[in-house]
């Protein structure tokens, strides 16, 4: 899974890789295998639907105190 974030900590968790860094604009990775990830993820994880559970991206990137790029907002 990848993230993409304006800004982030210093310590970053185990299982999230800083791909690039270019003009503001951080690609983190997430390692979605990794453990730590699962709990991050089964602490977090709420029904959204009947019968669907998941997360909401704002929820991960409080949890990793970075800043994500919103691409849904128009330039």
């Amino acid at each position: 899974m990848k993230l993409y974030a304006t800004t982030i900590p210093q310590t970053l968790p185990s299982w999230t890789n800083i791909i690039s860094n270019d003009a503001g604009l951080i690609e983190l990775e997430i390692n979605d295998e990794d453990p730590g990830f699962h709990s991050i993820i089964e602490e977090l994880s709420t029904e959204i639907e009947p019968g669907i559970v998941g997360i909401k991206a704002s929820d991960l990137c409080q949890i990793l105190s970075i800043e994500m790029v919103d691409t849904s907002e128009e330039n």
